[in-house]
């Protein structure tokens, strides 16, 4: 996708590990990330891209995340899908503006095998919209493939996004 110079505070976060061997620019990547959204560092989701283009998030094959069957745990997939699309919103957000959830619609059609992958993405209408429009709504989609390539569920996420609220001035003395 080719978009406009564009910086904000996940950028900001991200670009000084572009200096950093591969190996150790990933770990202190998930890890940066794992701390400012706990939950997504107990399940020990990875960042395997993360650029203009899409945000690819992995769920390694570990046993914490498995269900009762072997496979990945109906939750932990539904997190997957969206860490994937608030990352691949989060890339394009404003620093004035707040991300949210609004919707997540999972549809599980097959059971999942080893190392899921989240692929999520905008257009270059979604991105003109999110960096031109103080609020709004947006779907992002994403697709959840499992160790064989297979789709594992069907998925439909709906941000929004909200200004900032600003930090309120200490009372005048």
């Amino acid at each position: 996708m080719s978009v406009a110079p564009f910086d904000n505070r996940l950028r900001r976060a991200v670009r000084p590990l572009a200096r950093l061997p591969a190996w150790l620019a990933s770990g202190l990547r998930d890890r940066a990330i794992g701390r400012a959204i706990p939950f997504v560092g107990t399940a020990g989701l990875a960042i395997a891209e993360l650029d203009d283009d899409a945000a690819v998030i992995r769920l390694p094959d570990r046993r914490r995340v498995h269900n009762h069957i072997g496979g990945a745990h109906a939750a932990a997939t539904a997190l997957l899908a969206e860490t994937a699309t608030g990352l691949a919103l989060g890339w394009h957000l404003p620093d004035d503006a707040v991300p949210l959830l609004v919707r997540l619609d999972v549809r599980y059609v097959r059971r999942a095998q080893g190392e899921l992958r989240a692929r999520a993405w905008l257009d270059a209408a979604a991105v003109a919209l999110l960096r031109g429009e103080p609020r709004g709504e947006l779907d992002v989609p994403v697709e959840v493939l499992d160790a064989a390539g297979e789709r594992t569920v069907e998925c439909a996420l709906r941000w929004a996004w909200v200004p900032r609220r600003r930090e309120a001035a200490p009372p005048a003395a």
